[in-house]
């Protein structure tokens, strides 16, 4: 390892003229350092929701970051995320034991490490670019947190369609800023945020006595603390009965059949009597398809009937040789009934991508997975009478283009529908439900969360909670939902982003790599903006 020191100017008109190709800390620091940036940002999301250790988990991982070479900054990001995901993701082996937590944690960490390359590249050569100020101030935080976010966003939709769980701006929902989503979606608030640390780390390679080099993290921070929410229109109330039955609905949680349906039924009871606009059941919580089962048909016939009102209930339900995760509005006419498939069926849990490998890999785990769910094509909306209900199952929640479809339709409430019976006792609730609440605030709509065991949480469109229910628990209510008109911005930014954002960062750098290869092509004097000393040398 060799470095190539440069004098360093004192005058903060000079600071820029500093050697900026210099890692900020040392290979051996670097890799700790960035572990550590993992474990800040676990702690920055449900259970525990530091939201401020989101920005400097950031940080941290950046100073690791800078001066790397390509081996070291996939060394660096292969620290945090082998410690951010086997942290985070730890309830992923809660009953089918450590293997799929390693293969998903493993790959999830092996692509945040490849992502950290292009981000070592833009530090090294627009490092090349030190005499230019506002370049150095405003442009390099620009490009390294687009990078950051583009690789948030190849993670969120590939392989297999993507595990957008791990989002930067959903760790800030507990946080004064999550506001500023209903303007510029998640992926907009992801984007600041990395903006921000990436500019404090710039003002750290400037030097401590560059104070204009905070300026776009002041200006940013500013931005985001005085933001409003974007007012949607008052459409009324819309009273939700919801119910978590507590039922037998996990993968091996021992029943006999019918025992998940009865227990939902008997769950019910308390409030079928009482005035209502819809009831709600959670995922799966139907236990048959009630469209060939007569029993399940039976029972829901006798609940519309009491209440008068329809039911919003889920079960896997058959269409020819194909199997959905269906959610079905069943009214005193079932002939009439609307369904919404689940969009995203998770790999490995509903279905199994390659399944001729994957057997060979580890055929008793993929054998427990007998059905394979077709990825549904209908919108995700219901109406009941003149109200309009975005739906999102389980998973769903989490992505993107699920939301928005409701939202373009502009529903006036978004009803969520999950089983966590598989989860029980770990974090992950409290992540979905981060992200439910999320919903509630980026959209101006209330959100219903129901789940099988918990929690259950109405939501306000101002994220507040209006009504919960905890876990393991039986619990009936009927909530005075509030209804909203309009859509939200941040919706139609969420989308322009996810295009934009991968492209814009990614042909940034490689217009980047195009100049400085061009000015190393014709001679060390010609790169832009030369310093005395000779050309730089990569660092580990």
């Amino acid at each position: 390892m060799s470095t190539t020191l440069l004098t360093a100017p004192t005058s903060e008109a000079q600071t820029t003229h500093t050697d900026l190709t210099r890692p900020l800390v040392g290979v051996w620091v670097a890799v700790p350092l960035s572990a550590v940036g993992g474990l800040a940002m676990d702690l920055a999301t449900p259970e525990v929701s530091w939201w401020p250790l989101a920005f400097v988990s950031v940080i941290l991982t950046l100073v690791a970051t800078v001066g790397r070479s390509v081996g070291g900054a996939l060394l660096v990001g292969l620290a945090f995320g082998v410690t951010f995901y086997a942290l985070h993701l730890d309830w992923v082996g809660q009953f089918l034991g450590p293997l799929p937590r390693i293969a998903l944690s493993g790959l999830q960490a092996l692509l945040f490490g490849l992502g950290a390359v292009p981000i070592a590249l833009a530090y090294r050569w627009t490092s090349r670019f030190r005499g230019r100020r506002v370049w150095q101030i405003v442009a390099v935080p620009a490009l390294v947190g687009g990078l950051w976010v583009a690789r948030e966003i190849v993670l969120g939709s590939w392989p297999y369609g993507g595990f957008p769980w791990v989002r930067l701006g959903m760790t800030q929902v507990e946080s004064p800023f999550p506001e500023a989503t209903s303007w510029i979606g998640v992926t907009g608030l992801s984007l600041t945020i990395a903006v921000i640390a990436a500019s404090i780390v710039q003002w750290l390679r400037m030097g401590l006595r560059v104070v204009s080099a905070l300026t776009p993290a002041v200006v940013l921070i500013f931005g985001l603390s005085v933001s409003p929410q974007y007012a949607t229109t008052d459409a009324g109330t819309f009273a939700v009965g919801w119910v978590q039955g507590n039922g037998p609905s996990g993968y091996f949680d021992g029943r006999a059949s019918g025992d998940l349906l009865k227990a939902q039924v008997e769950a019910s009871e308390p409030i079928l009597d009482r005035n209502m606009d819809v009831l709600v059941w959670p995922e799966g919580s139907a236990e048959f398809d009630p469209f060939r089962n007569r029993q399940a048909a039976s029972e829901m016939n006798r609940i519309v009937s009491r209440t008068g009102a329809p039911l919003l209930a889920n079960a896997a339900t058959a269409r020819g040789d194909e199997t959905f995760n269906t959610s079905f509005l069943w009214t005193a006419n079932p002939g009439s009934s609307q369904v919404h498939d689940k969009v995203n069926p998770v790999p490995f849990g509903e279905y199994v991508p390659d399944r001729w490998l994957y057997e060979r890999l580890a055929p008793d785990l993929v054998g427990l997975i007998q059905r394979e769910y077709t990825a549904g094509t209908n919108p995700p909306v219901v109406t009941v009478g003149e109200t309009d209900i975005g739906l999102a199952i389980c998973f769903d929640v989490i992505f993107d283009d699920v939301i928005r479809a409701a939202a373009e339709q502009d529903v006036k409430l978004y009803i969520f529908q999950t089983n966590n019976a598989d989860f029980r006792g770990s974090d992950e609730n409290l992540q979905q439900l981060a992200f439910a609440r999320m919903r509630a605030i980026q959209t101006g709509k209330s959100v219903v969360n129901v789940s099988t065991v918990g929690t259950s949480q109405v939501i306000a469109p101002d994220g507040a909670i209006l009504d919960t229910a905890g876990v393991d628990t039986v619990a009936a209510a009927i909530t005075d939902v509030p209804l909203r008109s309009g859509i939200a911005p941040g919706i139609l930014a969420e989308k322009w982003l996810a295009l934009s954002a991968p492209l814009l960062a990614f042909g940034s750098l490689a217009t980047l790599a195009l100049i400085v290869r061009r000015a190393s092509s014709n001679g060390p004097d010609s790169t832009p903006e030369p310093e005395s000393g000779g050309p730089n040398r990569d660092h580990t």
